[in-house]
């Protein structure tokens, strides 16, 4: 393997991405072309025809696509960028390895990216970093800043006929927005100026874990943006340097609302903001339902406010952020008055934090659920069923099918089955449907006038496809 080079030597080099195409690649893909260098890459998905419209978009921008067979890695000058569950065997690694390329993990390259721009700003925690840095970026822009975004999901403010899938914003170098994972552990790897924390809970590993990585990222922020509502997030203070707080509960929060002043729609919502640090008041208007999106819109202007954005600028700029692709993303509602509802939701608290933004208004829900793999559903399966049991009512269902398998040597002899039963265990109501397809005839034939129909899931981006073809039917 190479020795690490310079960061201007390793951005004259051309980058070859394997699976360019997936949520955490595409963005950085972006970037680097955005900043000249030669970007190619090859995806599983284009071989097997998944998702064309995306790696139609993709070649229009100029990207290289190159079957997943190892072809496109020609010179040890490439960097191969991959990520770490990536097993050895597929074609790409095999022959960087022959070549002795460089080969970076998404985090690693997004680091790199991160710490040598002028200030970076970062956002983590287990749910909502995509929509905090969509609001972030959005509000920086807005406000003439020029950010660079890069975003896991795609942000509809951004989105152009050029730039279908525009998960990452190439602005100057001077700010550097990003959401940072804690789920590898690759949250390490950042040196924030400015580090937001959303929430600190079950995913990906356990607990302890958790609060060492999300303590140890604080302490490493010039300035923190603590969650003050979030139990977790907010026992972590002490290891912060500077901190700015928000929250939608606690009164003490240098970044609240007023009390009552809360108005919330099926679709949007309105409050006054307040700012502590002056007891200034601010009309805020937000295009996303949801307690929780509140909370996330008061994160954003919290993390402009570290930035050095008023929080009169910041408020005024959300009233025109569109929201994130697959974010409680309304496909439309039929003639029959039946809503599709596209949504990121996978995880316990993502999935309660949807689920509870229906329930706050009229309606049956039918909530569909495709596992985003056999081990995340290992890991927190029990948490999953108790969610579905609890959050939905008694005329409301959920159905899922087989987890998300791509192939891999991944264990697959514990699946949907056994958290189906232990939704009905807890007095919930749910079926298990192995294929998706079967999953749609089922939904078309039990809907019914003034239902929503939520269908979650991550790492899969067929998933979208699926609610538009779903609502046409419906329609």
């Amino acid at each position: 393997m190479s020795d690490m080079p310079t960061p201007d030597e390793l951005f004259a080099r051309p980058f070859f991405f394997c699976g360019i195409g997936g949520s955490g690649m595409l963005p950085l893909a972006q970037i680097l072309q955005g900043r000249d260098c030669t970007v190619e890459g090859s995806d599983r998905s284009n071989d097997q025809g998944r998702t064309p419209e995306k790696f139609a978009a993709l070649e229009r921008q100029g990207f290289a696509l190159h079957p997943q067979d190892g072809s496109g890695i020609v010179s040890g000058e490439q960097i191969l960028v991959a990520s770490a569950a990536i097993e050895d065997s597929v074609p790409e690694v095999q022959r960087a390895k022959e070549l002795d390329c460089l080969r970076l993990t998404r985090a690693e390259l997004n680091s790199i990216l991160f710490n040598t721009s002028g200030a970076g700003l970062a956002v983590a925690g287990t749910s909502g970093k995509s929509t905090v840095t969509g609001m972030l970026g959005w509000i920086l822009h807005a406000c003439g800043r020029e950010p660079t975004i890069m975003n896991g999901a795609v942000m509809k403010n951004f989105v152009s006929p050029e730039r279908p899938f525009a998960s990452a914003v190439v602005g100057g170098q001077s700010l550097y927005a990003s959401e940072v994972d804690e789920s590898d552990g690759s949250i390490a790897l950042y040196r924030p100026a400015v580090g937001v924390l959303l929430n600190v809970s079950l995913d990906h590993m356990g607990m302890d874990e958790l609060r060492r990585l999300f303590g140890d990222y604080l302490s490493r922020s010039r300035i923190s943006v603590i969650n003050a509502d979030d139990a977790e997030a907010l026992a972590l203070l002490p290891q912060a340097k500077e901190v700015i707080t928000f929250g939608i509960e606690q009164e003490k929060a240098q970044i609240g609302v007023v009390p009552g002043s809360i108005a919330e729609g099926p679709m949007r919502q309105a409050a006054l903001v307040i700012d502590r640090h002056d007891g200034s008041e601010h009309a805020l208007t937000l295009r996303m339902p949801g307690r929780h999106n509140l909370s996330n819109a008061l994160a954003a202007i919290a993390g402009a406010a570290a930035a050095g954005i008023p929080v009169a600028k910041a408020v005024e700029a959300l009233a025109g952020f569109e929201g994130l692709a697959r974010r409680f993303d309304v496909i439309g509602t039929s003639v029959s008055a039946i809503t599709v509802i596209d949504d990121f939701g996978h995880n316990p608290e993502k999935c309660a934090a949807t689920l509870r933004t229906l329930r706050a208004h009229p309606g049956r829900v039918l909530a569909f659920f495709q596992p985003h793999g056999y081990g995340p559903l290992r890991q927190m399966g029990d948490e999953l069923a108790e969610t579905f049991a609890n959050e939905l009512e008694d005329g409301d269902r959920v159905i899922l099918c087989d987890p998300v398998y791509f192939g891999g040597t991944v264990d697959r002899s514990e699946g949907s089955e056994r958290i189906v039963r232990l939704i009905e265990q807890a007095g919930g109501h749910a079926e298990y449907i192995p294929t998706r397809k079967a999953v749609g005839d089922r939904l078309v034939n039990v809907a019914r006038p003034g239902d929503r129909i939520v269908i979650m899931g991550a790492r899969d981006d067929t998933l979208s496809s699926f609610a538009r073809d779903l609502f046409d039917r419906l329609s």
